[in-house]
Formats: C-alpha cells, structure tokens, sequence
C-alpha cells in the first residue's frame, strides 16, 4: 500500500484517535491538530507509548487563516495533505427556544465551517496530483434529528451536504468524498451522559448496546483505500440500527 499523509482534525478525541491508531496501522503519517496543549502533550505521550507517530499542530480549525498554516505546517513536517477526515466537533445542546446566538455559532463553526476552513487548504494540491480521500464524521442526529440539538443537527446535515457537492465537484479528479454518521458510541462525551439515559438509548439501539471507536475508525479507513474509489459522495450510517433511514 502507498503511504500517504493524513490530516485528522480532533484527532485528540475519542474517535479521533481511533481513526487515528488505524490510519497509523495502515501505513499512512498521520498529523492532527490540538488547541489545549497539555492535553495534547498527554495524549502525544499515550501515543508514544503505544509506538504510534502522530504530527501535532497548533490550530483552531474555527480559524481559517489557522487551518491554512495548519496544513503547511503538516506538509513541511510530513509532506502533501492527500488523506483529510473532518472529524472535529462540540455541542452545546439547548432547546432552540432557549438557545442563545453563541451557542450556536460556535456549533455550527466547529461542526460545519471548519469543513470549509481545513479542506479549502489542501483541495487544489489533491486537485494537482489527482488523489485525494476527504471523510466527513457526521452524526446519527444529522440524520434524523434530535431534541435540543438544534445547532449541531444543522451543523452535522450541512457536513453531508458539503461531501456530496465537494464529491461531484472533484471526482474526475481522482478525489473520493464521503460521510460517516456515527450513532451513539462509547466515547467520554458519551459516556458523561447520565446512566439511567444512556440505558434509555441503548433500549432503542436494536443491537443493544452503544458502539466502539475503533467501529467507526474502520469505516473511515476503508473509504481511505484504493478499492474505495469508486465510491463518493455516500452518507454510511453507523448506528447499531438506531436509525434506518434512506
């Protein structure tokens, strides 16, 4: 297999680093982006020990003028950006009658702006060499929504509808672009939710039980591989069941 660079943003997270252990087990260099940087340096050292070599750079991907050093940076320390997933993503959840303006203008740049911020960066040098593989982690709640989620379920539907325009646009260009709508997985985040409603949502998941990072970041890697190219432009949900829709 060709080794290749790949940019994962929020790579620090917990399906974050899942896709990041697997691009890394696949052969690929692998850089990501952090803003807290002793959290970064703890997980760079867990990485470490792990005999993983992640490339770490300062970045805001709410900030474009950021995202576009973030991926000079990552071409000067590990060459040309031709694997990017769009992984970064917050929430600030609130039903939208209490929802203030900073609640959701920091959704939807973390969730969807920053898509246009990290990609526009490195879309005209995959252009250029006619590869490329751009992933989008969207959101079972971009899918079917979800109460108080106004915010990030916009968000998270706007990230599909930018894969799908970005994958007609550059598809005669050796550029594949797809989406990955995880469900409910077992990530810290998820995990800080009350017991008692997690168990209310894994009753709903008719395999009964939430997912692993490590699901997600395998889904990802396939659409990161030669025998994925003809496939672009697709949403993969990812979900358990939970929600079915087509």
């Amino acid at each position: 297999m060709t080794q290749r660079t790949a940019l994962v943003t929020g790579g620090t997270g917990g399906i974050g680093t899942a896709i990041v252990r697997t691009l890394w087990r696949q052969g690929h260099k692998v850089a990501t982006n952090y803003r807290n940087e002793a959290k970064a340096e703890a997980w760079l050292q867990k990485m470490v020990e792990e005999g993983i070599e992640v490339c770490m750079v300062p970045a805001d991907v709410c900030d474009p003028a950021a995202c576009t050093a973030m991926a000079a940076a990552v071409e000067r320390q590990c060459g040309p950006v031709d694997i990017l997933v769009n992984n970064a993503g917050i929430t600030r959840d609130a039903t939208f009658h209490k929802m203030d303006y900073q609640q959701w203008t920091e959704v939807v740049n973390t969730n969807l702006n920053a898509c246009f911020n990290v990609t526009r960066p490195v879309i005209e040098g995959m252009r250029a060499r006619r590869w490329g593989r751009i992933v989008q982690i969207s959101s079972i709640n971009g899918q079917k929504g979800q109460y108080g989620q106004a915010n990030y379920a916009a968000a998270k539907a706007g990230m599909h509808g930018f894969t799908i325009s970005l994958a007609q646009e550059n598809a005669r260009h050796g550029i594949t672009v797809n989406t990955v709508s995880p469900g409910y997985v077992a990530t810290d985040m998820v995990m800080a939710v009350p017991e008692e409603v997690r168990e209310k949502i894994i009753a709903r998941i008719p395999v009964g039980r939430l997912g692993r990072p490590d699901e997600i970041a395998h889904a990802v890697a396939f659409f990161t591989t030669e025998e994925a190219s003809w496939i672009t432009g697709a949403n993969l949900a990812i979900n358990g069941g939970h929600y079915m829709g087509w």
